[in-house]
């Protein structure tokens, strides 16, 4: 299995935001977005046939993805998660861009 990076490379990459006086490290959307397709595709797996190797599996990138995102819970963990790709995706170009109405309130993955 190959290696991801999961935080944004390079010194002074972390947040702005100050929690209880310490800087927060921002994990790298792109790795956050690749664990929650992959968490997505592994539920789907295993609603169509419970598996032993794909349960496993699932509990690792849901755990990963918890830890990744500072989240108690893998609904808390998405739901974070989906907050820092819908941030991320509010630069420039994406701002011109308008969002349907419809899929506003959906979540990313789950």
């Amino acid at each position: 299995m190959r290696r991801l990076r999961m935080f944004s490379p390079g010194p002074g990459r972390r947040s702005e935001n100050r929690e209880k006086g310490r800087f927060v490290l921002v994990p790298d959307p792109k790795v956050v977005r690749e664990f929650l397709t992959r968490y997505a595709s592994l539920r789907i797996a295993q609603a169509e046939q419970e598996r032993q190797a794909t349960a496993r599996e699932l509990a690792d990138v849901s755990y990963t993805l918890c830890v990744m995102m500072g989240a108690t819970s893998i609904h808390e963990a998405v739901a974070k998660a989906d907050e820092l790709l819908i941030a991320k995706g509010r630069g420039p170009a994406a701002a011109e861009v308008a969002e349907p109405e419809e899929e506003k309130d959906l979540s990313l993955a789950v």
